[in-house]
């Protein structure tokens, strides 16, 4: 089992910064990766940026050059500073965990999710 502990959302005008952290605990295997995923209001939950452990990154369309992920390893926490916020940023915020064994993602693991919303 892995926990997942979030924070640093809140409230913030457009165009400003925020900067969420999402630390984990338990059984977390060296070959990991660690991501943000965001869900609106009345859409589906998608992708905003993952890190593996070896630090390759992978962000969506939306939010690339504007958002930075990084990871601690000594710490198991990753973050995802996010700039220049748009109305359309505004989501809950998840973190998920994925162990992979044998190259092969087996185990998920969720945060509980923390709120962003971006005033215009």
């Amino acid at each position: 089992q892995v926990q997942l502990v979030e924070s640093g959302g809140g409230l913030v005008q457009a165009g400003g910064s925020l900067r969420l952290s999402c630390a984990a605990s338990g059984t977390i295997n060296m070959i990991n990766t660690m991501g943000w995923h965001r869900q609106a209001p009345g859409k589906q939950r998608e992708l905003v940026a993952r890190i593996t452990s070896s630090g390759t990154t992978d962000y969506a369309d939306a939010v690339k050059g504007r958002f930075t992920i990084s990871r601690d390893n000594a710490k198991n926490t990753v973050y995802l500073q996010m700039d220049s916020l748009k109305s359309d940023d505004t989501a809950v915020y998840y973190c998920r965990h994925t162990n992979y064994i044998g190259g092969i993602p087996r185990y998920i693991y969720w945060g509980q999710g923390t709120q962003v919303t971006v005033s215009s």
